[in-house]
C-alpha cells in the first residue's frame, strides 16, 4: 500500500528512500518507547521489592536503597 505526503494541497506518493527513512524513524520511536516502558517497569519492581524488604526488616541492596526518597 503506497504512503503519501502532503505538499501544499497536493498528495504526493513517497519515494522508496523516503518510505524507508519513515519506517526507520517509526521503528526507532517504537523501540525507544518500549525501552522507556521497560525501565519504568523495572524501577517500579525495584521499589516494590525495597518496600517489601523494609516491611519485613530485611537488608536492602544498594540498588533498592537508591530508589528510596527521604
Amino acid at each position: 500500500m503506497p504512503k503519501y505526503k502532503m505538499v501544499g494541497n497536493n498528495r504526493i506518493e513517497l519515494k522508496e528512500e523516503e518510505l524507508s527513512a519513515f519506517e526507520q524513524m517509526q521503528n526507532s520511536a517504537n523501540n525507544d518507547f518500549l525501552l522507556q516502558k521497560q525501565k519504568e517497569t523495572e524501577k517500579a519492581n525495584l521499589k516494590a521489592s525495597a518496600k517489601a524488604k523494609l516491611i519485613a526488616g530485611e537488608p536492602l541492596t544498594q540498588e533498592e536503597a537508591d530508589t528510596i526518597v527521604l
